[in-house]
């Protein structure tokens, strides 16, 4: 039983890749002056997925959800005012 716990425990320790709430995405999208048609050729989607990542309608499927939120820390970091909201911002 004390592997299984351990194995819990170093799930519990690893540091959440959660996205920031909606209002933050779309804030931080703004504040570095992209419009949602060039994040979204850069992801290679359509505007519309992206649109929906960005309302929190859907998320992305893995390959690009951590792209997205490495892309979100990289804002936030660039441009704190408008991360608020964004606990990973500090930590990250």
């Amino acid at each position: 039983m004390g592997d299984l716990y351990e194995a819990v425990d170093a799930l519990l320790s690893r540091p959440a890749d959660v996205l920031p709430p909606p209002e933050v995405r779309a804030r931080l999208r703004k504040a570095s002056g992209l419009t949602q048609v060039e994040v979204a050729e850069a992801f290679g989607v359509h505007r519309m997925a992206f649109l929906r990542w960005e309302n929190g309608q859907s998320e992305p499927r893995r390959r690009h959800r951590d792209a997205y939120l490495r892309l979100l820390k990289g804002w936030a970091e660039r441009y704190p005012e408008a991360a608020v909201g964004f606990e990973l911002a500090e930590a990250g």
